[in-house]
């Protein structure tokens, strides 16, 4: 533990000194420590991309069917159901790969040299070829290139935030820690990939690469096996489950057609594989994933970039949002939002870095150029003051402490832009800021005198000023005052915000010498700022919507309890919930914390595995989580959550590999627009399950019952495969983009511990039964009525089949509603997808030679509608007769799921 030592300890463990390393100790230190980069998780190849997509035990059933549908000389049923497979295998190939490449053009390499202190002269290197034991130099906007002791320090600040969750700049010095404490207290050292914000400093660098606080998460990362989503579960254990009942049906007709009826075996074992092809879902690894691809680039256009297929179903199912606040819920931009000068409170408007917005008194916008006090407090706030504000493309940022920055922005919001106040009192001078003085200080040249502008900790600046700036004139200042001043300092901290005070001073001669002990005294008080890392927009509106949707959004941070509540109450989400400290939950066992899980909303000052117990806590108790972030510290919950949500624009490398899904906007926003996507998706895949069960299984019970009876079969082996993977793939496929409900985002979550046929197995029961009725209706009719040629019979048979399954597809859109109404029509694909299986049927019954390959003969308007009377039965089951409704406890709320 590096920050325990003293610098002298330090340098003599790792055999340096103050002035550096050599060279040639340099490149013995790398061939012994290795390069200073974090490794990267072994990347899936291309070959092994494409391999992963035969992994379904669907897949694994289609291709034994395909190897005995060849071996039995069946070339064209066997080409076909091969066609399927390797269509689904290259669909999910091409997504998941694209999705990698994306990723690959999204990540932000670090820089990629760094001062350094080489033969006792600094020296810029490779980042990568950092090594313990070398003298670093840090200064303003350089980026940490590895763990480092601190042996020098002038003002300097880090942002922290991708590693600790802070989200201000941390105040770092020289000097002795002499207890552990964590991360975020580790004020001597200086981390990986965090970035300096402020001053200056010389550090020892004490680990690289993988030995790094950095590396120890990516590797907890690459140590974390991902768990299988919900829908791959599901599918996984559908396919097993249906596997095992149709070899056992098939097996068993085939024993009884042969062995009992005589039937020819030959006949008979084609007539069995083929049932067996037809009632395997050949059609659903394909459907799954043209949706699922649909939806992906869907999402894309909505700021999101899914890795894996799975994913976007995955996220339809979340129960639990774990949010990480800063640059996820806020914008990671300080923003003033309150100013009090002249005992008057103003309120600014706008958030973010972007200059736009003004300032107001008791909601009047006031114009600052007539207001002397409220000009003053700009004034300081823009000239006392070294970051910079700058627009690359359409995006502003700040160049130096973010809350330095804050206060540019409100002066730029109002026109004191910095130009224009250095031209008429420019800078001579400058005090800096520091961790013991908490301050800062300029010295401007004002006409034959100068002007002083201080800014810092309100209590101190309040300290060192003996007046006060009130009703345009400078007095002397009070008890009165200093307690009035100290009330609304405590009054801005209650709401969360960082408080700053400003003074000034004039001094109407320029003095021969500027004594810096002499300029922070005798100080007039100009007033306080206070601002915020604000809620991005529309964020308040997205956790409404989880809310309607029946998702829990809970706050996970490292920031201060106080900032932490006042955001969450802000975009109500702590509501009635509770929180709690990362120093609470170290201290409680993982039964306490299963107890209290469900009740609490927020959780502040948490460490990396403080957010891992989390969500483990609340995958025990059987939630779909989902976590976001953006920082290294994210890393494993995002690697842990069934489904992780990284940052585009802000997120670490670290956070990005670890990720499903990555937003390439940074909104949480986008993440509801995902859940809405992943829904919709979850939606139609029933869709599609529903149709295929409803459509298949009553052919299996119509040949049994013929078998039984000894009589001839209804349908030839070609004609069940045609029915399968004709007439119901491409009905299928529409279904699989079919337009999303209209109260999709007002349901509560699906129970997650429910199969997907969940619900629907009385509706695939009563189309399946009705189905086969109109099946035996047509064939007793034409063979004991009519008495018409086994090949009419099967041909009407065949057609009232394939018909049936036409009509009953628009019954299969929606669980609630019949299919009499206005949306039943909505999706054109459908529409278009049912003529053109009726077209290609039509092309069977009356082309000479489809004829002679499927043993059809033409139909007559008379039989025509035999065929229509019989098919459309489907049409007057009404779904919402056969669904139930399960309670389900959500940890939210109670809610009903319209399972």
């Amino acid at each position: 533990m590096w920050y325990l030592k003293t610098k002298e300890q330090a340098l003599l463990e790792l055999k340096t000194r103050e002035q550096g390393i050599t060279q040639y100790e340099a490149t013995q230190r790398l061939d012994e420590y290795g390069p200073n980069e974090l490794k990267k998780a072994r990347k899936l190849t291309p070959l092994r991309i494409f391999l992963e997509q035969f992994r379904s035990f669907l897949i694994i059933i289609l291709i034994a069917a395909v190897v005995i549908s060849l071996l039995l000389g069946e070339f064209i049923d066997g080409m076909a159901i091969l066609v399927i497979v390797m269509l689904n295998a290259i669909l999910g190939f091409v997504q998941e790969y694209r999705a990698e490449k994306t990723l690959e053009a999204l990540e932000k390499m670090a820089s990629p040299t760094a001062k350094v202190m080489r033969n006792g002269s600094i020296v810029e290197v490779d980042r990568r070829e950092i090594v313990p034991g070398d003298i670093i130099i840090l200064e303003e906007g350089d980026r940490v290139v590895a763990d480092s002791l601190l042996l020098q320090s002038s003002s300097l600040r880090i942002d922290e935030a991708m590693l600790t969750g802070e989200s201000l700049p941390v105040d770092k010095d020289v000097g002795i820690i002499k207890k552990q404490v964590p991360i975020s207290e580790r004020k001597n050292m200086a981390f990986m990939g965090t970035i300096v914000t402020y001053g200056r400093a010389e550090a020892l660098v004490v680990a690289t690469g993988m030995n790094t606080e950095m590396g120890k998460i990516a590797k907890m990362v690459q140590e974390e096996k991902a768990g299988e989503t919900p829908l791959q579960h599901k599918l996984q254990k559908l396919g097993k489950q249906l596997g095992i009942l149709v070899i056992a049906i098939v097996a068993l007709l085939f024993f009884v057609g042969f062995y009992f009826e005589n039937y020819n075996i030959v006949d008979m074992f084609l007539t069995s594989i083929s049932l067996a092809v037809s009632e395997v879902p050949e059609g659903l690894p394909a459907v799954v994933t043209v949706t699922l691809a649909i939806g992906m680039r869907r999402m894309v256009k909505r700021n999101a970039i899914v890795r894996k297929l799975s994913a976007v179903e995955a996220l339809g199912a979340v129960t639990v949002i774990c949010s990480d606040k800063t640059g996820t819920l806020t914008k990671d931009e300080m923003t003033v939002k309150r100013v009090y000068t002249n005992q008057r409170v103003y309120d600014v408007s706008g958030i973010g870095y972007e200059p736009e917005g003004h300032i107001s008194l008791s909601g009047k916008k006031v114009d600052p150029a007539t207001d002397r006090h409220l000009s003053m407090v700009l004034k300081g706030s823009r000239l006392c003051n070294n970051a910079v504000l700058e627009k690359k493309k359409r995006h502003w940022s700040v160049i130096g402490d973010p809350t330095e920055g804050a206060l540019v922005v409100l002066a730029e919001k109002v026109g004191f832009t910095k130009k224009r106040l250095e031209k008429e009192t420019p800078k001579i001078s400058e005090i800096p800021f520091s961790s013991e003085r908490k301050m800062m200080t300029t010295i401007h040249k004002n006409g034959r005198g100068i002007v002083t502008y201080t800014k810092g900790a309100p209590e101190i600046v309040l300290e060192l000023c003996d007046k006060i700036l009130e009703n345009g004139k400078v007095r002397r200042m009070t008890k009165k005052d200093r307690e009035i001043v100290s009330g609304k300092i405590k009054d801005m901290a209650c709401d969360a915000l960082r408080v700053l005070g400003l003074g000034y001073r004039e001094m109407k001669k320029t003095p021969k010498v500027i004594k810096f002990d002499e300029i922070e005294e005798d100080m007039v008080f100009i007033g306080l700022v206070g601002m915020i890392d604000p809620p991005r927009i529309g964020v308040k509106h997205a956790i409404k919507m989880c809310d309607q949707a029946g998702i829990r959004v809970v706050m996970v941070t490292g920031d201060h309890q106080l900032t932490a509540v006042a955001v969450a109450d802000e975009l109500n989400i702590l509501r009635e919930g509770k929180v709690i400290t990362g120093d609470e939950l170290q201290n409680m066992s993982d039964e306490q914390l299963n107890t209290v899980i469900e009740n609490v909303n927020v959780y502040a000052r948490v460490l990396p595995e403080h957010k891992v117990r989390i969500l483990g806590a609340l995958k025990s108790k059987g939630h779909i989580v989902a976590m976001t972030g953006d920082g290294a510290n994210d890393a494993p919950a995002l690697k842990k959550a069934d489904i992780g949500v990284a940052m585009g624009i802000k997120g670490t490398d670290v956070s990005k590999e670890a990720s499903d899904m990555i937003l390439t906007d940074d909104n949480f926003a986008t993440i509801v627009n995902s859940i809405e996507e992943g829904r919709g998706i979850y939606d139609n895949i029933r869709k599609f399950i529903r149709f295929l069960f409803s459509a298949n299984f009553d052919e299996t019970a119509l040949i049994t019952i013929i078998t039984l009876l000894a009589l001839p079969l209804p349908l030839i082996p070609i004609q069940i495969l045609w029915l399968n993977l004709a007439t119901d793939g491409l009905p299928a496929l529409a279904l699989g983009i079919d337009p999303k409900e209209k109260d999709i985002m007002k349901r509560p979550p699906r129970n997650p511990k429910k199969g997907i046929l969940s619900g629907m197995m009385f509706f695939i029961l009563a189309i399946t039964v009705v189905n086969l009725i109109s099946g035996l209706s047509v064939y007793f009719w034409g063979y004991s009525i009519l008495g018409e040629s086994i090949d009419k019979i099967r041909t009407m048979v065949f057609t009232t089949l394939v018909m049936f399954e036409l009509f009953v597809v628009f019954n299969c859109k929606s669980e609630k509603h019949w299919v009499f109404n206005r949306e039943t029509f909505n999706n054109k694909w459908l529409i278009i997808a049912v003529v053109i299986s009726f077209g290609l049927h039509l092309f069977i019954l009356y082309n000479p030679l489809m004829q002679v390959v499927f043993k059809t003969v033409p139909l007559s308007l008379f039989d025509w509608g035999r065929v229509l009377l019989l098919s459309s039965w489907g049409l007057l089951i009404h779904p919402k007769f056969f669904y139930k409704e399960k309670a389900f406890i959500d940890g939210h709320k109670k809610t009903v799921l319209d399972d």
